[in-house]
């Protein structure tokens, strides 16, 4: 039986991106719900009572929230690939805190709000920022296939 994977996500949502490049370095297919945060759906209400917050994994039914968790249960779930973070405690701990650096200050600051593949961007250092960043989401991986995360999901 084939897994069932979906993920409830806007293209504009920074964890949603976590959680997308995460998958693609996984190359788990799954099925992209894009949500409408001004009038959510009756499904990611559902799949997350609580918060009533994208992203929402839904693997064979059942609901995971809030992007960092969601990665960590992705890494769990899908070991036949590399794992995300990097099997040293001190690089962990590094990866760590970049995740949390991105989360407490970058969000505040709106910089990875965008899919900048989208954007055009002339401060060479405010680049340079935003790539160090998603490349540190996972704990310092970065090649083609994080720039791909994007398109991997079907939308339906």
């Amino acid at each position: 039986m084939a897994d069932e994977v979906v993920l409830l996500d806007t293209w504009a949502s920074m964890f949603g991106m976590r959680v997308r490049i995460a998958l693609a370095e996984k190359s788990v297919k799954y099925e992209l719900k894009e949500e409408n945060l001004r009038d959510k759906s009756p499904l990611l209400l559902q799949m997350n009572p609580v918060h009533k917050k994208i992203p929402v994994l839904i693997h064979n039914g059942k609901p995971i929230c809030e992007s960092a968790i969601i990665v960590q249960y992705i890494d769990e779930v899908w070991n036949h690939n590399p794992p995300l973070m990097p099997s040293d405690p001190y690089e962990r701990a590094q990866a760590r805190f970049w995740v949390d650096y991105i989360d407490k200050k970058v969000c505040a600051l709106g910089l990875l709000s965008c899919d900048f593949s989208f954007c055009t961007v002339s401060n060479s250092d405010f680049v340079i920022l935003v790539i160090k960043c998603r490349c540190m989401i996972l704990g310092g991986k970065c090649g083609f296939q994080v720039e791909r995360s994007m398109r991997h999901g079907r939308r339906s």
